[in-house]
Protein backbone atom coordinates (compact mmCIF):
# COMPACT_ATOMS: atom_id res chain seq x y z
CA UNK A 1 0.00 0.00 0.00
CA UNK A 2 1.15 3.50 -0.49
CA UNK A 3 2.48 5.46 1.97
CA UNK A 4 2.38 9.43 2.22
CA UNK A 5 4.62 11.95 3.99
CA UNK A 6 3.71 15.58 4.55
CA UNK A 7 6.19 18.26 4.75
CA UNK A 8 6.85 22.09 4.30
CA UNK A 9 4.12 23.29 7.53
CA UNK A 10 4.76 25.78 10.11
CA UNK A 11 4.44 29.14 11.31
CA UNK A 12 3.74 31.78 8.69
CA UNK A 13 1.94 35.41 9.06
CA UNK A 14 -1.35 36.00 7.39
CA UNK A 15 -0.84 37.19 3.60
CA UNK A 16 2.57 34.98 3.75
CA UNK A 17 3.05 31.92 1.91
CA UNK A 18 3.99 27.92 1.99
CA UNK A 19 4.05 25.10 -0.09
CA UNK A 20 3.37 21.64 1.49
CA UNK A 21 4.85 18.56 -0.30
CA UNK A 22 3.33 14.93 0.08
CA UNK A 23 5.78 12.32 -0.96
CA UNK A 24 4.73 8.76 -1.80
CA UNK A 25 6.22 5.70 -1.34
CA UNK A 26 5.16 4.68 -4.81
CA UNK A 27 3.93 5.88 -8.37
CA UNK A 28 0.81 7.78 -8.33
CA UNK A 29 0.55 9.46 -12.10
CA UNK A 30 -2.34 7.31 -13.77
CA UNK A 31 -2.80 5.13 -10.21
CA UNK A 32 -4.07 7.47 -7.67
CA UNK A 33 -6.31 10.59 -6.85
CA UNK A 34 -4.42 12.72 -4.15
CA UNK A 35 -5.96 15.35 -2.31
CA UNK A 36 -5.13 17.74 0.64
CA UNK A 37 -7.50 17.86 3.62
CA UNK A 38 -7.43 19.89 6.57
CA UNK A 39 -8.64 20.02 9.84
CA UNK A 40 -9.03 22.69 12.29
CA UNK A 41 -9.48 21.86 16.17
CA UNK A 42 -13.15 20.86 17.26
CA UNK A 43 -13.79 21.00 13.27
CA UNK A 44 -14.31 18.33 10.73
CA UNK A 45 -11.89 17.12 8.41
CA UNK A 46 -12.72 19.42 4.87
CA UNK A 47 -11.02 18.58 1.54
CA UNK A 48 -8.33 21.75 0.49
CA UNK A 49 -7.94 20.49 -2.63
CA UNK A 50 -7.35 17.08 -4.77
CA UNK A 51 -5.51 16.00 -8.08
CA UNK A 52 -5.61 13.06 -10.71
CA UNK A 53 -6.66 13.57 -13.97
CA UNK A 54 -7.57 17.31 -13.71
CA UNK A 55 -7.14 19.41 -10.03
CA UNK A 56 -10.76 20.03 -8.19
CA UNK A 57 -10.32 22.88 -4.99
CA UNK A 58 -12.84 23.62 -2.21
CA UNK A 59 -14.19 27.19 -2.07
CA UNK A 60 -12.07 28.21 0.52
CA UNK A 61 -8.94 27.53 -1.67
CA UNK A 62 -10.14 28.72 -4.93
CA UNK A 63 -7.70 31.47 -6.56
CA UNK A 64 -4.66 31.12 -3.64
CA UNK A 65 -3.93 27.94 -3.19
CA UNK A 66 -2.20 25.66 -5.96
CA UNK A 67 -2.11 21.94 -6.02
CA UNK A 68 0.24 20.10 -8.44
CA UNK A 69 2.32 17.20 -9.00
CA UNK A 70 5.56 15.87 -9.75
CA UNK A 71 5.72 12.56 -11.53
CA UNK A 72 8.98 12.05 -11.41
CA UNK A 73 9.24 12.35 -7.63
CA UNK A 74 5.75 10.75 -6.84
CA UNK A 75 5.15 13.99 -4.91
CA UNK A 76 2.29 15.93 -4.75
CA UNK A 77 2.20 19.77 -3.87
CA UNK A 78 0.36 22.15 -2.16
CA UNK A 79 1.32 25.70 -2.74
CA UNK A 80 -0.83 28.29 -0.35
CA UNK A 81 -0.55 32.43 -0.95
CA UNK A 82 -2.68 35.05 0.21
CA UNK A 83 -2.53 32.96 3.70
CA UNK A 84 -4.91 33.65 6.36
CA UNK A 85 -5.49 32.95 10.23
CA UNK A 86 -8.37 31.17 9.44
CA UNK A 87 -6.40 28.51 7.49
CA UNK A 88 -4.94 27.44 10.37
CA UNK A 89 -5.28 23.54 10.29
CA UNK A 90 -3.62 20.66 10.51
CA UNK A 91 -2.88 19.06 6.65
CA UNK A 92 -3.30 15.59 5.36
CA UNK A 93 -2.43 14.19 2.41
CA UNK A 94 -4.46 11.14 1.48
CA UNK A 95 -4.93 8.66 -1.80
CA UNK A 96 -7.59 6.34 -3.27
CA UNK A 97 -7.12 4.09 -5.97
CA UNK A 98 -9.55 6.09 -8.25
CA UNK A 99 -7.61 8.39 -10.54
CA UNK A 100 -9.86 10.09 -13.06
CA UNK A 101 -12.65 11.00 -10.07
CA UNK A 102 -12.02 13.56 -7.85
CA UNK A 103 -13.90 13.31 -4.65
CA UNK A 104 -13.91 15.38 -1.74
CA UNK A 105 -15.04 13.08 0.65
CA UNK A 106 -12.77 12.01 3.49
CA UNK A 107 -14.25 8.61 4.02
CA UNK A 108 -13.48 7.83 0.25
CA UNK A 109 -9.47 8.07 0.60
CA UNK A 110 -8.16 4.76 1.81
CA UNK A 111 -4.09 6.28 2.29
CA UNK A 112 -3.15 8.99 4.88
CA UNK A 113 -0.48 10.66 5.55
CA UNK A 114 0.54 11.84 9.45
CA UNK A 115 -0.36 15.47 9.23
CA UNK A 116 1.43 18.84 9.18
CA UNK A 117 1.02 22.17 11.39
CA UNK A 118 0.13 25.11 9.60
CA UNK A 119 -0.35 28.11 11.42
CA UNK A 120 -1.46 31.68 10.54
CA UNK A 121 -0.77 34.59 12.69
CA UNK A 122 -2.70 37.65 12.57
Amino acid sequence: QVQLVESGGGLVQAGGSLRLSCAASEQIFGRYGVAWFRQAPGKERDIVATIGDLPYYADSAKGRFTISRDNAKNTVYLQMNSLKPEDTAVYYCAARAAWLTNSPFAHEYDYWGQGIQVTVSS
